[in-house]
């Protein structure tokens, strides 16, 4: 099913979840039944998992476009066989491996004994049946990790940090006046600075020699794989959450050197029978923010707070939540973008922050040392293991205030 087609198939659904909602609204509003809510349950289960698909369809989409030059790089090539993958040696231990299950250990010529021998035993080896090792790791699905590429990033080359110029207080409006006259004295204007200091990040791993040898450095691509992995979650963490103390801030912390409480906005409140948010308090979040921004605005949430979000109606009984139908267009709320953080808060207690809009290039971070994975060969030869070492030198915060509105959950 093309991308089109899902999301149409999606906006059915949505729709039959809202007509679900309406008749309860129409019926005196009332809650739901035991049937409706399991209905309506099922219906938003079937959208969010056409969300996925569309996530998944458009996040191929962008990397193709990203691709100029042919595929990334592949791991080293190894002797193998005919090629990288590994799929002659692997033909010859399955031959191998069907003989010994025939006529055993005694049936194998020489040859068949080394494929399929992987160490040794008091008679001289042992037999073990043939398994692929592939580059495709059995997992979790990781979480995205995505605020970086919504941030304006700058490298570091010389100096130690990177100072950023701020406007603190600005000058007032011109005057109109006469032609010879040059207007009053104004020592309003005030600048200070917004400053990046990269902070160290690394992690050490241990890997068995042996490991690396029997997967054909396939263990040692995936080691590196999820170093780069662990350091994007460590940082985006940060990004969200972190104090700004030898890490970067982030966008939910208060802070006077990022965003203070002045850019706070009530979006719901906790009652005896209620926790929740409302769309008034979404509406108040969007026109706080300048109409400049509103081009490159956009929404973060935690995935909890959008499955709330997609069951609330403005003033006018019209869902906020849009899903978008053009292969060019993403799902809206209140006609701007979002995305979703596994790292955004999403505790609904008084005083909690649990939304954010705003202009993101406003996010500035800095690199001192990109990413990068060092192997460390001799320091565990005694032990027959190597060790990887990543490290990145880096950090972030928000240089710009007014280009955010955050929502928190009110007493």
């Amino acid at each position: 099913m093309d991308i089109n087609a899902r999301k149409k198939q999606r906006a059915s659904l949505a729709k039959k979840a809202r007509d679900i909602l309406d008749a309860a609204q129409a019926d005196g509003g009332r809650r739901l039944s035991g049937e409706e809510s399991e209905t309506f349950d099922r219906l938003m289960a079937d959208v969010d998992g056409h969300d996925q698909d569309i996530a998944r369809e458009e996040q191929l989409r962008a990397k193709e476009r990203r691709i100029d030059d042919g595929p990334e790089d592949q791991p080293a090539r190894e002797n193998n066989g005919p090629d990288a993958s590994g799929a002659s040696g692997d033909g010859e231990r399955m031959a191998a491996f069907r003989q010994y299950l025939i006529g055993g250990r005694a049936s194998l010529n020489p040859d068949q004994a080394r494929t399929l021998q992987a160490g040794s035993d008091p008679e001289g080896g042992y037999l073990v049946a043939p398994q692929r090792w592939v580059s495709e790791l059995l997992k979790g699905l990781d979480d995205e990790v995505f605020l970086r590429s919504w941030a304006t990033v700058e490298q570091l080359t010389e100096a130690a940090s990177l100072g950023v110029p701020t406007l603190e207080t600005d000058l007032n409006d011109a005057e109109w006046t006469t032609e010879l006259a040059t207007g009053s004295q104004d020592d309003s204007l005030r600048l200070g600075k917004r400053e990046l200091t990269p902070n160290p990040l690394a992690k050490r791993v241990k890997v068995s020699r042996k490991l690396l040898r029997l997967t054909s450095g396939r263990a040692e691509s995936i080691v590196r794989d999820r170093l780069r992995y662990k350091f994007a979650v460590s940082t985006e963490k940060a990004y969200m959450t972190g104090d700004g103390n030898k890490k970067p801030l982030g966008v939910f912390t208060a802070s006077t050197m990022g965003i203070s409480t002045g850019r706070d906005v009530t979006v719901g409140s906790i009652a005896a029978d209620e926790q929740d948010i409302n769309a008034d308090g979404l509406i108040d979040m969007k026109y706080t923010l300048k109409a400049g921004y509103m081009s490159r605005a956009r929404w973060l949430f935690h995935r909890d707070t959008v499955k709330r979000i997609r069951k609330l109606k403005d003033s006018e009984g019209v869902y906020i939540w849009r899903p978008g139908l053009a292969t060019d267009r993403p799902d809206t709320i209140l006609d701007l973008a979002f995305g979703m953080s596994e790292f955004a808060p999403n505790t609904y207690t008084a005083g909690q922050y649990v939304a954010l809009l705003g202009d993101f290039s406003k996010y500035w971070i800095a690199d001192a040392l990109n990413m990068e994975v060092q192997r460390l060969v001799e320091l565990y030869a005694e032990t027959n293991q190597v060790g990887f070492i990543g490290r990145l030198e880096t950090d972030g915060m928000p240089v710009l205030e007014e280009a955010f509105v955050r929502g928190k959950v009110a007493a």
